[in-house]
């Protein structure tokens, strides 16, 4: 075990034998480390973390232009990052990568440079994502997925595994199959997660405009703005498109 004296670490902390913690490095209380880990310089480790063995945090990103400028990676309280798994640190662009509050990170998983993740999201094994990847909170990302660089994907979304991401990712959707289509809303997630049959009738009406109005994705947030009272869901849903710069999965 080869722990800097220089990193600070809080109480009831343990650290696996044959890891690495270097100097610029904080770690919260309550925190489990497995063997072998890599604790790279710029962590920044929340209370109750669990990291398993084998996983490397706040490493080099893989980008050209990075030139060990003092940027983080941040992991959010009661999140667990499983073996095997790489977080980059970020660059420039940004300064840091962020990994939200109870994310379960499950094994061979890739978090990129300046990727920011939502809280309670899932990575199911071999999930790799590129640089500027932003995914939203309680989202289900299903094995063997890749997700190009840039790619937004919303809140609440199910992402089928071995999937090819492109085009970002609405919320509350259901995508899969290849080419990655929007396949209907993830209902069966928003049940476990509370939301009523009204509210979730109400995004089914929103995405009827967005995708089976016949009108291109520009108009049809007009006539859904036009049309629909502007609940939290149906507000995040047109924030969501209006910001999107790579464009929205087409339907099945």
């Amino acid at each position: 075990m080869m722990v800097s004296s220089k990193a600070k670490i809080g109480n009831n902390t343990s650290i696996g034998s044959y890891t690495t913690v270097e100097d610029d490095v904080v770690i919260g209380s309550g925190v489990s480390i497995g063997q072998n880990v890599f604790i790279g310089n710029g962590s920044r480790i929340s209370d109750n973390v669990t990291i398993l063995h084998a996983a490397s945090i706040s490493i080099w990103p893989n980008s050209i232009s990075y030139a060990n400028e003092p940027t983080t990676v941040e992991i959010g309280e009661g999140t667990i990052i499983k073996g095997l798994s790489t977080v980059c640190r970020g660059t420039t662009y940004s300064y840091k990568t962020v990994i939200g509050k109870n994310c379960y990170i499950m094994n061979h998983v890739h978090v990129a440079h300046d990727n920011i993740i939502g809280d309670n999201v899932v990575m199911t094994n071999g999930v790799n994502l590129g640089g500027h990847v932003t995914i939203g909170s309680n989202t289900n990302m299903g094995g063997l997925i890749g997700v190009h660089q840039f790619v937004h994907i919303g809140d609440y979304c199910m992402v089928e595994s071995s999937a090819k991401v492109g085009k970002d990712i609405p919320p509350y959707a259901l995508a899969g199959r290849n080419p990655l289509r929007f396949m209907g809303l993830n209902a069966r997630g928003l049940i476990r997660k509370g939301f009523s049959p009204e509210v979730i009738a109400n995004i089914k009406e929103a995405y009827r405009i967005i995708y089976d109005s016949g009108l291109n994705f520009r108009d049809s947030l007009k006539k859904l703005k036009d049309d629909m009272e502007m609940t939290a869901e149906i507000k995040n849903i047109v924030d969501f498109i209006e910001k999107s710069e790579r464009g929205l999965i087409p339907k099945v």
